[in-house]
């Protein structure tokens, strides 16, 4: 059985601290509440900044599946500076 907490003025409640310890959150972070079955849902959102948002796309996160693959394969190889990848290339 969860805990209980009182809903206050403009319906706003507080999460209890043994939840918080559960999934940590912090102040200013956003959380997604749905109904589910007579249930009222609250789940954690992680928020993607707008400038960094294409690291996320399907695309981007298949091309490093893929790479990642490909360098356990032993098709690829890692540099220790920039100056060694350009020497390998020309």
């Amino acid at each position: 059985m969860g805990t209980t907490v009182k809903i206050r003025e403009k319906y706003q409640i507080t999460i209890p601290e043994e939840v918080r310890e559960k999934i940590p959150l912090e102040i200013g972070e956003r959380v997604e509440v749905d109904v589910k079955g007579g249930q009222i849902i609250v789940r954690p959102v992680m928020e993607i900044p707008r400038d960094q948002a294409w690291f996320w796309t399907k695309e981007w996160q298949e091309g490093v599946r893929e790479a990642k693959e490909e360098y356990r394969k032993g098709k690829a190889r890692s540099y220790k500076s920039v100056k060694e990848a350009k020497k390998s290339i020309g």
